[in-house]
């Protein structure tokens, strides 16, 4: 029988999950419309490097640092010494935010010229397109303050076991953005000579915005609403707020090895030429296009199983409890699983057709849908080191190992660098092998952690996990011939639509695939699958009065 632990797990991760869905999709209707509008032209090349460069600083110091940092010693506080404590660290923490990130920001802004030349050079021989590029920057960068407040209100509550509402403040991030955006490019902005594009990177800063507004009454609501504060003199003299410091240390260093890699794919990208020796438009677009669908998975999946259980193992951790630390993290990893290996390849597979449905119309064309779906081929390969990454770098915080991380993430540089350069510049493989070199880095990284946290806690649980594992990609693999073969009969028809070929093909292929793997693994009796049922069932059976299957 599944376990209550287990159930409750399932439970916060499916709420997570609901809410990361919706989330994911207002995302994807978000790059469906610069996919309609822009394609996977200049334009749309500039806008994508631009925003990117903000938000790798947000994972640098927002969802990557300060969140793995923040929410074991959030915790800690309020386990430990009660609300008042923990909002006095809370608002320490917000004080520090506007005054170090909101200087980031400003030299960001200053130097947003040597940036885009870091990320890509290439576009000088465009002509145009790397001035549009530092100015879509410059509008841009403050979104970085904004989303590393909107970061640590989700800490917060997500310490606080309230899942949900930080979770949908990234749909009213997606939403704003496209709201703002069109407003400022279409209605607004031809009276000031704003174009469609520059729009869409004001759009991003108001959605960032509407992001942590969202999440405010919550926290009212908890008193624990943002009274920033600094501490004059030693920073070290808050016990709370030097764990944090502490720990973000080795985790900047950790996660700018993960810019580095991201900087150098992106110069790899936009530095890619065509037969003639021309440097193509249209990589750096499809890349992102393909990641925003793996994006739908990672995020239901992955980033709400990791949101569940860093709470979760901190305060196991902090009790000093290692018995329900391991079967905490075993359960984590065992629903990630279950969740994503499918995903995987389910986007192998039907991913043509998905990306067809979604993009293909306006300036995006089907050679965009072809390039995109071949990225989205090699990224998928990783989604499942994607998410156990999500899940096991932060217990390493949560046991206050920075240090363990980190060093597995400089050792990655070498991977990606490596791995990239010989599959776009010795192979040819193009963006292509950019999609593969990331997936690559996150196998890399997500054994070594996987490695190291069994060395340091005696144990995950390994032989269990490798039995659920070698079920559910026994199931998959089922599933995904199914798909191939019901995929390849639709496809084949010579229907005089493509797109309502795509449309019957997803409609068809893809609940056949569920049905499929669902059945394979009953059969193989897969144990995280009866508890994801017992955990669906339980709230309905509450609903009705049923108690152990009994009225």
């Amino acid at each position: 029988m599944p376990s209550p632990a287990r159930e409750n797990l399932f439970r916060s991760a499916g709420v997570v999950s609901a809410a990361i869905f919706l989330s994911r999709i207002s995302g994807l209707v978000r790059e469906q419309v610069m996919g309609a509008l822009f394609g996977a032209s200049s334009e749309s090349d500039a806008f994508v490097v631009a925003v990117r460069i903000p938000n790798l600083m947000r994972d640098l110091f927002a969802e990557g640092a300060l969140s793995s940092a923040f929410i074991p010693a959030f915790t800690r506080s309020l386990g430990n010494d009660g609300k008042a404590a923990a909002a006095k660290l809370s608002n320490l923490v917000a004080g520090s935010l506007v005054a170090i990130v909101g200087s980031i920001c400003l030299l960001g802004m200053i130097f947003s010229p040597q940036l885009v030349q870091l990320f890509a050079s290439g576009y000088h021989e465009i002509p145009g397109k790397f001035e549009l590029t530092v100015q879509m920057t410059r509008i841009m960068f403050p979104f970085l303050l904004l989303v590393a407040l909107a970061a640590q209100a989700m800490g917060i509550l997500n310490a606080l076991n309230q899942f949900g509402v930080a979770a949908l403040s990234s749909t009213f991030f997606n939403v704003g953005s496209v709201i703002f955006g069109l407003s400022a490019g279409y209605l607004i902005g031809p009276r000031f000579g704003i174009s469609p594009i520059v729009g869409m990177a004001y759009g991003v800063l108001c959605g960032g915005a509407w992001q942590l507004l969202w999440q405010m009454p919550s926290l009212v609501r908890e008193g624990l609403a943002f009274r920033p504060s600094l501490v004059i003199g030693n920073y070290f003299a808050h016990p709370g707020l030097r764990q944090i410091f502490l720990l973000m240390g080795p985790a900047l260093l950790g996660n700018a090895a993960t810019q580095i890699n991201v900087t150098v794919n992106t110069n790899f990208a936009t530095s890619i030429t065509d037969a003639a020796g021309h440097v193509m438009s249209g990589p750096a677009s499809w890349l992102q296009y393909a990641f925003r669908f793996m994006q739908l998975p990672l995020g239901v999946f992955g980033v709400a199983i990791a949101s569940a259980t860093l709470p979760s193992v901190s305060r196991s951790a902090a009790a000093g409890d290692m018995v329900e630390f391991r079967a905490t993290m075993a359960r984590s990893l065992g629903i990630a699983m279950l969740l994503t290996v499918p995903s995987s390849v389910g986007l192998v597979v039907l991913g043509p057709s998905m990306i067809g449905v979604v993009y293909e119309r306006g300036a995006f064309h089907a050679q965009d849908t072809h390039q995109t779906a071949v990225a989205l081929s090699c990224y998928a390969l990783g989604l499942v080191s994607y998410s156990a990454l999500k899940i096991l770098a932060p217990a390493f915080y949560a046991l206050n190992d920075a240090r363990t991380p980190m060093l597995v993430s400089l050792g990655s540089i070498a991977v990606n660098y490596g791995v990239a350069y010989a599959l776009v510049k010795r192979v040819g493989m193009g963006h292509a092998g950019l999609a593969f070199s990331t997936s690559m880095v996150s196998i890399f990284g997500s054994v070594a952690l996987f490695l190291a946290l069994r060395r340091r806690i005696g144990g995950l649980e390994g032989r269990k996990l490798s039995l659920s594992a070698a079920k559910i990609c026994a199931a998959a693999a089922v599933m995904g011939a199914a798909c191939m073969a019901s995929s390849s009969f639709i496809m084949g028809r010579g229907f005089a639509s493509p797109q309502w070929a795509r449309v019957l093909d997803l409609a068809v292929s893809a609940p056949l695939g569920l049905l499929v793997f669902y059945g394979v693994s009953r059969a193989l009796r897969v144990e995280e699958l009866e508890a994801a049922m017992a955990a669906a069932a339980g709230p309905l059976a509450r609903r009705f009065g049923f108690a152990g299957g009994r009225r």
